[in-house]
């Protein structure tokens, strides 16, 4: 393995590097976007309920701030519930656009990743090439087995940046999906609690 590496050339290291940061994200964003952190089951519900007894502390719109994002986008709307509809849900989608900023963190890191590994790979590949091609212009063909050796080292980097793109574009699909299911779950449970403290549903 090690002389795989080696035969790929200098842009092997890159090549390493981007794999090693897309892992430290995908594991990152594994932890971060757990459902059980971003969307605690049956906490909309908890706080439509909270919010009809009317006795709504800042205290506790502060404690329910820092719970979760679903958490702090129902206590923004806590916050406003003596302002119009509309004052209530302008503050919430506000707090909903910064939410979606920090749940989509380094995502953009690792879909640079997806593009440029196979970039780096091809001119791995490229470069190794050009220096095979140098070889037989100064020393003629020689032994084809040994030319055909040289072409397999030059391909190394090309797998290489592949190996790791597709996986990363996989997860960067992933998680752009899951928190597009999380935005809009977030604000039926807002929009609910909106409801809720108009006292038009629950």
């Amino acid at each position: 393995m090690l002389e795989l590496f080696l035969a790929g050339g200098w842009v092997m290291w890159p090549i390493l590097a981007c794999s090693i940061a897309a892992l430290t994200i995908v594991v990152e964003r594994f932890w971060t976007l757990r459902r059980s952190a971003v969307l605690p089951p049956g906490l909309g519900q908890e706080v439509r309920d909270w919010a009809r007894t009317a006795r709504v502390e800042p205290q506790h719109i502060e404690i329910l701030r820092q719970n979760s994002p679903l958490g702090e986008l129902l206590a923004e709307a806590l916050a406003n519930r003596w302002r119009p509809r509309e004052v209530i849900k302008e503050r919430v989608e506000d707090v909903g656009r910064h939410i979606t900023h920090r749940l989509e963190r380094f995502l953009n890191t690792l879909g640079t990743i997806a593009a440029i590994s196979p970039l780096l790979g091809l001119l791995g590949t490229v470069v190794g090439m050009i220096r095979l091609f140098l070889a037989i212009l100064a020393s003629g063909v020689g032994d084809a087995a040994r030319l055909a050796g040289g072409i397999g080292e030059a391909l190394i980097s090309t797998a290489a940046g592949l190996l790791v793109a597709i996986p990363a574009l996989m997860f960067y699909r992933y998680f752009r999906g899951l928190i597009g299911e999380y935005v809009v779950e977030m604000e039926k449970q807002a929009i609910a609690l909106i409801d809720a403290l108009e006292g038009r549903g629950g």
